[in-house]
């Protein structure tokens, strides 16, 4: 079995959980969230825990539980916490602008870009050269972060660009005559 989908997921008490029919749906005070599941994985909720086991001891099976135990945990943390991703803009003149369900960027095009955000992801800028993309499923934050970095990807020179708060870019040197 695996390491990771031996491990119990705890329930808070705003959580509601429901199987029914090869899916899992995950209800709290931050949003809904849903999630098909493998018939080769068991699912079992007992006393405010959710277990994870499999059916059969193949590889595949093995390693499937384990993801499976994952994903539920995150949706569990996105219902209840959220999640965020923060972006960095660094340039003269980058900035970036939240108007309602839209970010506005300038990255030093001749055009702004106007990225429309994905249903349950919203986000805002602290400052213009900061922005903070926020959501309950975390493969959709992540998604909209890297969407929007891949608009102006730091360059290896001067280090302009939109990151990550936590990326470390590593600069060249310039050639030498």
């Amino acid at each position: 079995m695996s390491r990771v989908a031996n491990a119990p997921i705890l329930l808070s008490g705003s959580v509601e959980v429901k199987f029914s029919g090869g899916l899992i749906s995950v209800k709290g005070p931050k949003g809904t969230l849903n999630m098909s599941l493998s018939p080769r994985v068991k699912i079992n909720e007992e006393d405010k825990k959710i277990t994870v086991s499999v059916g059969d001891d193949s590889r595949e099976t093995v390693a499937l539980s384990g993801t499976t135990r994952a994903l539920i945990a995150n949706m569990i943390k996105g219902v209840t916490v959220g999640f965020e991703k923060k972006l960095q803009l660094v340039g003269v003149g980058y900035k970036a602008a939240v108007k309602a369900n839209e970010v506005h960027l300038s990255l030093g095009f001749s055009h702004p870009i106007v990225h429309k955000l994905a249903d349950g992801v919203s986000a805002e800028a602290p400052t213009p050269t900061e922005l903070v993309i926020k959501g309950a499923c975390k493969q959709r934050v992540g998604q909209e972060s890297a969407v929007i970095r891949s608009y102006r990807p730091p360059e290896p020179y001067k280090g302009k660009g939109v990151r990550y708060a936590d990326e470390r870019v590593v600069i060249k040197e310039t050639k030498k005559k």
